[in-house]
């Protein structure tokens, strides 16, 4: 039974090397910088042309649903036991080791891939920005490898995850200043949208309302749920953040509100603007725009649009970092990837890597086909921190709790059944990608993790010896 060692709440909250420097406002605004950017710049024209049509309010209001009562769960773990490594810390504590490094390598799976995907994205709209100037890159350098199409590497993807990373490598308060101002520019950005676009709606465009029917409503949510993932990337900054118990929630639960309330307003007033089997566009908002022959405003968008994914990018990748950190600690990944530089604060070599790692991925690999995968590893983690709280409220009720989530069991239950819903959604591919993905992880935790993992005996009176 030693694969399900647990860790106690108190072995879970060692003494941090890391700078705690965050309240509720810089939470609340790097929770908006990962939620606001691909899902509104991007996946609501895909989503409404694929799938929804313009019932693409209602996917947006069901993936919303079920990331709310995943919120919900997340705030009272992140209450309790306020450390890094979010989803696979929590399930440590709950469930025992190798189902947090499942769900570890699931996350890894979560940030790379998302991180890879965005960096491809910005890439799309920063080369479209400079086509508007007359600047091209050479096409070879366009892309991701693509011999055919004469694409061998997309260079400016792999440039901006560099930048990135080496902003994310100055320090924690550093980067969230510079979160903070680039999501009220692109905050601003959409209130724009919202301030042009609601003149031109026409309601017409509203029917059919459903042409895809309820299916295709579902299959919408199950795409558009990638739009609200950054919230659980708060929780992976919970060792950096002053009063944890009381600041993390209020930032998990209030850029949740936030978006959920523009992605419903963005997405009433795209789909009336324009019929929205013309939305199937990489730019839908900045698209609308120049249907009503708005273009001025469409400029604002596009540079909106490369502020907001870059938010997006920072606050993942920032999420990736502290996974690699708490995993690293825990011993089931090599000791160097959670040392932190004593001047900035930050663990310089997990940044790296996952700066390399992210660049790699999103300058050589077409990522369309692997989007969904990232949907289904964020949706197995949400199901697995709601489930926890559950077997927590029985194991260990008195453990203190300076968030509980409402309703329990009705509200962890909810987030369940929605979120494997979306999951079922997804396709055969996606699946068959997730359990290959999986099995590799098990393969290193049977190699190296189970072995050096800190809660081994053998490591165990060893560090005792030492310390003698």
């Amino acid at each position: 039974m030693s694969l399900f060692r647990k860790k106690s709440v108190v072995s879970a909250t060692p003494s941090s090397s890391l700078n705690k420097v965050l309240g509720a406002f810089d939470l609340t605004m790097l929770g908006i910088g990962a939620i606001i950017g691909t899902g509104i710049f991007v996946l609501t024209g895909v989503a409404a042309a694929d799938y929804a049509g313009p019932a693409l309010i209602l996917s947006f209001i069901i993936a919303g649903l079920a990331c709310t009562f995943a919120a919900l769960c997340y705030s009272e773990f992140a209450s309790m036991i306020p450390q890094a490594g979010s989803a696979y810390t929590y399930s440590y504590v709950a469930f025992g080791e190798v189902v947090a490094w499942i769900l570890g390598w699931d996350m890894v799976l979560e940030y790379g891939l998302a991180s890879s995907a965005v960096a491809s994205g910005w890439s799309g709209y920063f080369q479209s920005l400079l086509s508007g100037f007359d600047i091209h890159f050479p096409t070879a350098l366009t892309s991701a490898f693509d011999p055919k199409n004469g694409t061998y590497i997309d260079l400016p993807a792999v440039l901006i995850v560099l930048i990135v990373t080496f902003i994310l490598t100055r320090g924690v308060k550093e980067s969230a200043k510079l979160n903070t101002v680039m999501v009220i520019i692109k905050l601003a950005v959409v209130i724009l949208f919202i301030a042009i676009g609601v003149w031109y709606v026409e309601p017409t465009n509203w029917t059919p309302f459903m042409p895809m029917g309820f299916g295709g409503v579902t299959a919408g949510a199950a795409v558009v749920v990638f739009a609200y993932f950054g919230f659980d990337a708060v929780s992976t900054a919970a060792e950096e953040v002053k009063n944890p118990q009381r600041n993390l929630p209020i930032g998990i639960i209030s850029a949740l509100a936030v978006c959920t309330i523009l992605y419903i307003v963005v997405s009433l007033i795209l789909t009336g603007i324009v019929p929205f089997d013309q939305l199937g566009v990489k730019d839908p908002v900045a698209f609308a725009l120049n249907f009503i022959h708005q273009d001025w405003a469409a400029g604002f968008i596009s540079l909106g649009a490369i502020i907001g994914i870059t938010t997006v990018l920072m606050v993942m990748m920032f999420g990736q970092t502290r996974l690699f950190y708490a995993i690293s600690r825990d011993g089931l990944l090599p000791n160097k990837m959670s040392k932190v530089n004593k001047k900035t604060q930050v663990p310089v070599v997990s940044t790296w890597i996952t700066g390399g790692l992210v660049a790699a991925f999103a300058g050589l690999i077409p990522l369309n086909k692997l989007a969904e995968l990232t949907n289904i590893g964020t949706l197995f983690a949400f199901s697995a921190v709601s489930l926890g709280i559950l077997v927590l409220r029985k194991t260990q009720p008195d453990l203190k709790r300076g968030f509980r989530t409402p309703w329990v069991p009705v509200v962890p239950v909810l987030a369940i059944v929605f979120c494997v819903y979306l999951m079922l959604q997804l396709s055969a591919f996606t699946w068959k990608g997730f359990v290959v993905w999986l099995v590799i992880g098990l393969i290193i935790y049977a190699a190296y993790g189970y072995r050096n993992s800190r809660l081994n005996p053998e490591n165990k009176l060893n560090d005792s010896e030492h310390s003698a």
